[in-house]
This record gives structure tokens, C-alpha cells and sequence, in this order.
């Protein structure tokens, strides 16, 4: 996981830009001994920025990029002339990145639609010049403001998969493999359990200009919520699906009980996730006979649509495409 270029969580540093000190400053010029004071006020400190940048997927470029400190606001001058505010810093992310307090565990916000913009860090303000504070009763002020300080703290920046399908299932269930078949992504496919260790987006063409996005989650198991195995790191990529395709292999020994754990662990992680729309698949059929197609059918629960498909021999991958975008646009 370490060489890995998928990166969804990082923990950064960030200071924001102090603001400048207000001016003292009296108008002196000739013919006019005692102008009066015309110190400006100071400028802002820089503000740290988030922007959901859709051109990016991942958080690798905040990897090394542990320390982040924005531009000082300048000081204000004579003749009402304001310090320069200090320059923000944009850092662009993935869409669907979730801000939060490092010390707290607080959710600060989270960017959910392109180009949408929120500040991490705000600046401090500027102090006001000494021109602020005349008054009849104190025509000549000779004290200003200084500027307020930055913020300062550690945050953690999260990303969490947006997808419209969600492929939930047991290492080795062929989410993959259903991925490679009906999309052009071409997630590392091999017989043994956790070869997918991160995300694999895909998109799935339909019919014509029709198109959803798919995305092959790590493999979780039982007891992911917990923080067994890679389940715990990967669940909160399942969050942003519209809906959940589960998928069970047709060679387990009880397709139905597989169906229950899966459905638990999302229960204990997030109860809000059952009430996403969801579709059973039995993946592999055609490792079975009628015979034995006929008695999974047979004891698969009504309450939610299923049906067997095959990856390898195409059998009833239309049917499944039908289904997702049915129960797409139901949600």
C-alpha cells in the first residue's frame, strides 16, 4: 500500500497569513502643520482554500506536502493607504473530500460538487489605522490596531469515492472481473483474496449516449467495521454510491448467509447506508447447473432484486446493466 498511487487520506498543516498592523501616521505636508491622521488600515492575511478540482482522483499531491502556511497581510501607510492583503493558497482536491479537524475528529465540511470552494484556514484581519479612531473629542488619535493573528492546526483531508454503482462483496466475489467485462477499467484481476487494494472507477456504457459510473470497492470481511482487514479504511468509499450491487460467488457454501454479513458490517458502520438502493448478484454461474441455479433462486430474499450473471461467458450481464440503471433512476 505504500507504493501505491491512490492516496485518500492525508494529514496536513496549515497556518494562515496574520493580518497587518494599522498605521499611526499624522498628515504632515507644507502649509499644513496638522493634518490630522490619515494612517490606513492593515491588510489581510491570506486565506488556506479547498476547491474540488474534478481533473483530480486522488490525494497524492498533499502526500509530501506536510507544512502549509499562507502570506502575512501588509502593513497599512499614510494617506489612508492599505496594507496589501496576503495571497491565499488554493489547494486543489478530488471531488468528494471530506475535511476535518485532526485534533477533534470534527467534520468541517465536505466538497461535493465541482469547482465548489471552502475556506480551511481564514486569515487573520487587518487592524485598522488610526484614521478610524478621530472624533470630535479626539481629533488626533496616535494609536492603530495591529493585525489579527493566522489560525493555525492540523487537519486531515478524506476522499470519498462518488459513484453511481458500488460493488459490495467478499475478496474474490469477480467484482473486478465485472468491472474489466463491462467497462474499460482494468483493475488487477488474480485468483487469490485482497488483489484489489484500492478503488477501481469504470464507466459502464448503456444504451446510445446513456453511461454510469462504476466503482469496484477493496473486498471487506466479516468484522470490517471493527477494523479487520483492509474493510474499515475502504468502507467509507461505499458512503458515496447511489446504490450497492452485492455480490456472492456462486461456489460459497450459503450465498444468503454471505448476503447477511455484508449487510451487517455496512449495518454497524453506517446505518444509513441500508437505505440506499440495492441489488443481489450471484456472480460466477457458470460454475452451476440448472439444478443448482434453480435452488439459490429458490432461497434468495424477496425483498431485494437479484439474479446470476457470468462474467466469464457474458450470461445475463444486459440484464444486470437493465437492472442498475432501473433502480438508478428509482433513487
Amino acid at each position: 500500500m505504500a507504493d501505491s498511487n491512490f492516496i485518500d487520506y492525508v494529514k496536513i498543516f496549515c497556518a494562515s497569513g496574520a493580518g497587518g498592523a494599522g498605521s499611526t501616521h499624522l498628515r504632515r505636508a507644507k502649509y499644513i502643520p496638522k493634518g490630522g491622521p490619515d494612517g490606513g488600515d492593515g491588510g489581510r492575511g491570506g486565506h488556506i482554500i479547498l476547491r474540488a478540482n474534478p481533473q483530480f482522483w486522488t490525494l497524492i499531491h498533499l502526500k509530501y506536502r506536510k507544512h502549509i502556511k499562507a502570506e502575512q497581510g501588509g502593513a497599512g501607510s499614510g494617506q489612508l493607504c492599505k496594507g496589501k492583503n496576503g495571497e491565499d493558497i488554493y489547494l486543489d482536491v478530488p471531488v468528494g473530500t471530506v475535511a476535518k479537524d485532526a485534533e477533534t475528529g470534527e467534520t468541517l465540511f465536505e466538497l461535493l460538487e465541482a469547482g465548489e470552494e471552502r475556506i480551511l484556514v481564514r486569515g487573520g484581519r487587518g487592524g485598522l489605522g488610526n484614521n478610524n479612531f478621530k472624533s470630535p473629542t479626539n481629533q488626533t488619535p496616535r494609536y492603530s490596531q495591529p493585525g489579527e493573528p493566522g489560525q493555525e492546526g492540523w487537519f486531515i483531508l478524506e476522499l470519498k469515492i462518488l459513484a453511481d454503482v458500488g460493488l459490495v462483496g467478499f475478496p474474490n466475489a469477480g467484482k473486478s472481473t465485472l468491472l474489466s467485462t463491462i467497462s474499460a477499467a482494468r483493475p488487477k484481476i488474480a485468483d487469490y483474496p485482497f488483489t484489489t487494494l484500492e478503488p477501481n472507477l469504470g464507466i459502464v456504457r448503456y444504451y446510445e449516449d446513456k453511461s454510469f459510473v462504476m466503482a469496484d470497492i477493496p473486498g471487506i470481511i466479516e468484522g470490517a467495521h471493527l477494523g479487520k482487514g483492509i474493510g474499515l479504511r475502504f468502507l467509507r468509499h461505499i458512503e458515496r454510491n447511489s446504490i450497492l450491487l452485492f455480490m456472492v460467488p456462486a461456489d460459497c457454501e450459503d450465498p444468503v448467509k454471505e448476503y447477511g454479513i455484508l449487510l451487517n458490517e455496512l449495518k454497524e458502520y453506517n446505518p444509513e447506508l441500508l437505505v440506499k438502493g440495492r441489488i443481489l448478484a450471484i456472480s460466477k454461474s457458470d460454475m452451476l447447473d440448472e439444478k443448482r441455479k434453480a435452488e439459490i433462486e429458490a432461497v434468495l430474499p424477496d425483498d431485494v432484486p437479484h439474479l446470476l450473471f457470468s462474467s466469464k461467458t457474458g450470461e445475463n450481464i444486459q440484464q444486470l446493466k437493465d437492472m442498475l440503471w432501473k433502480t438508478l433512476h428509482e433513487k
